[in-house]
């Protein structure tokens, strides 16, 4: 699939008082677009897009007004507040002050793929509300774009896919109960063995959660429990550790430069390398090859 882009949006982020500052273009993002911006006063009004649309307020408060063809709704909204619009539908808004603010755009098939063939979920028209872990997911996909790694490509799956259930569970026009429980069952030996085989030959490369979850011939989110109930990690978590270990393992026992070691395990750089082992590992690469010095 090709990657979401700029084009698939509803307009909003097009116009001329939008200055974006970062955004998911150029990434490979394809069921995600993610952008983050200062938007100035304006009104106007937007055809429906194909994405669903969450704006997450960074600062205020401010006054938005919103509705179809007038504007039937208004409200306060403080930093923190967001705002969620269903694809397919038309919007007019207008925005009562300048303000900071994360886009997410989100594909229809991945909201829908959350629930592995329930009845199809539609998002409710929300001005305002709010909801902690939903803002969290925003500001760290935020986060993802100010560092954004390559080899961040699975974590960032991950992210897609957890902010699709969570709208699915408290944005939805008949919210959810709750989170779909977590099967008992994990992956079996042989779809194990099949992610297993797909890591190891693609380790220098970026590795979607779509690719891995094919390679256990299940859904994303199915894919996504049974990894965690078989290992205790999420596949992104795998990943970096299964990166991590066989770094270590060509830093002791080759002579392969430090750089060229980087780039054989996923990572971006001898930079990122040297970054992602003090956080795992809390020593360097010149340190771990140093070790095959000392008796």
């Amino acid at each position: 699939m090709e990657e979401l882009t700029v084009q698939d949006t509803n307009g909003i982020l097009r116009q001329p008082w939008v200055r974006p500052s970062r955004t998911s273009s150029g990434l490979g993002w394809e069921h995600l677009y993610v952008s983050t911006q200062c938007e100035r006063p304006y009104r106007a009004s937007f055809d429906g897009a194909r994405s669903h649309l969450v704006i997450l307020h960074l600062n205020g408060p401010v006054t938005v007004r919103r509705g179809h063809l007038g504007l039937t709704r208004s409200r306060t909204v403080p930093p923190g507040g967001l705002f969620v619009h269903p694809a397919g539908k038309d919007l007019t808004v207008e925005l009562g002050g300048q303000l900071d603010t994360v886009h997410a755009y989100l594909t229809d098939e991945t909201l829908q793929e959350v629930h592995d063939g329930a009845a199809a979920v539609e998002l409710a028209e929300e001005l305002g509300s709010l909801d902690p872990l939903l803002e969290q997911l925003l500001l760290t996909l935020d986060g993802v774009l100010r560092h954004w790694e390559p080899s961040a490509r699975t974590y960032v799956d991950h992210l897609g896919h957890a902010l699709a259930a969570q709208l699915a569970r408290a944005h939805s026009v008949t919210p959810r109960p709750g989170p779909v429980p977590p099967s008992r069952a994990g992956l079996s030996e042989r779809q194990w063995a099949a992610v297993r085989d797909l890591v190891e030959a693609r380790l220098g490369q970026p590795v979607p959660l779509r690719a891995m979850a094919g390679a256990a011939g299940l859904s994303v989110s199915q894919f996504a429990r049974q990894f965690k109930t078989r290992t205790g990690l999420t596949p992104h978590q795998f990943l970096v550790r299964r990166r991590v270990d066989a770094a270590c393992e060509l830093l002791r026992d080759t002579v392969v430069p430090i750089a060229e070691v980087a780039l054989r395990c996923g990572f971006s750089h001898q930079e990122h390398l040297t970054r992602v082992l003090k956080a795992h590992l809390h020593t360097t690469p010149a340190a771990i090859r140093r070790e095959r010095f000392v008796q």
